[in-house]
């Protein structure tokens, strides 16, 4: 895979995508139905996946495909692929709360090693470089120049008192709980994959996640992660997380900055 090109796509897309989603979440009203697991799903979704799905397919047409919004064409196992969700948080859009994101990611043999994650309400844009470097972009947000970039990093956590960031819309008992285990010193709620963002940046130590989530949901987001130097594993286990599994479910999951003393 050519790296350089692979970003310049994926960036140049999710900017466009994230244009036509602004389009349709300032217009007076927008059509919201539900799928066949009851999520809502709306013109935007369906917009922002067209134009990114065409965009990569004619880009790079060898490589295969996932996108959340044709995830029934998909249900065999792949190792090497793009992968799309092209409105996470389509909550956060119909309640006008500005915590969506357009994530786009390349996995090779299971490992999401390019990623971006654009959240076009919060003016807020981060990605793998094509050496694996997770930055933030600053500035206007050309779409064939990139802005000012700023590498990031995760945290040096201090276990005496973790910065923890958690689900806004999908928070449970169980995650409640066993965020109780640890010595928090604050919390943040936060939508959709910008969570990732949070500790990739440092904002952030922990974020568990005990519910349902699909691939589409996490690859970008775990890529600018482990750009930045963080981690993602498994929570039942703590083993390491994989990707292109048959039906693209995820397992539950804790994303953190290391020196983290995780519990079990």
């Amino acid at each position: 895979m050519d790296f350089d090109r692979l970003v310049m796509v994926m960036r140049r897309l999710a900017l466009e995508a994230g244009d036509r989603i602004m389009e349709i979440y300032n217009s007076p009203e927008f059509e919201v139905k539900s799928k066949s697991d009851q999520s809502p799903v709306t013109e935007a979704d369906e917009a922002a996946d067209a134009l990114i799905s065409a965009g990569l397919a004619e880009a790079f047409p060898s490589v295969a495909l996932v996108t959340e919004e044709q995830a029934a064409s998909h249900s065999q196992s792949v190792s090497t692929f793009l992968i799309v969700d092209p409105l996470d948080g389509t909550k956060e859009f119909v309640q006008r709360r500005g915590d969506f994101t357009v994530n786009i990611a390349y996995v090779e043999n299971g490992v999401p090693l390019r990623g971006v994650v654009y959240a076009p309400a919060k003016g807020r844009l981060f990605y793998t470089l094509a050496d694996g470097r997770s930055v933030e972009e600053l500035g206007a947000f050309d779409k064939d120049l990139a802005g000012e970039l700023k590498p990031i990093t995760v945290s040096v956590p201090d276990n005496r008192g973790l910065m923890v960031v958690a689900s806004k819309s999908h928070r449970d008992q169980a995650t409640d709980d066993y965020i109780a285990r640890y010595a928090v010193k604050d919390m943040t709620s936060a939508g959709s994959s910008l969570k990732f963002c949070l500790v990739a940046t440092g904002e952030a130590d922990l974020y568990p996640r005990l519910g349902r989530t699909m691939e589409w949901d996490t690859a970008a987001g775990d890529a600018v992660l482990r750009g930045a130097g963080g981690e993602m594993i498994r929570f039942e286990d703590h083993a390491p997380f994989t990707y292109g599994k048959e039906g693209f479910a995820n397992p539950f999951f804790i994303a953190f900055a290391p020196g983290v003393l995780l519990v079990k």
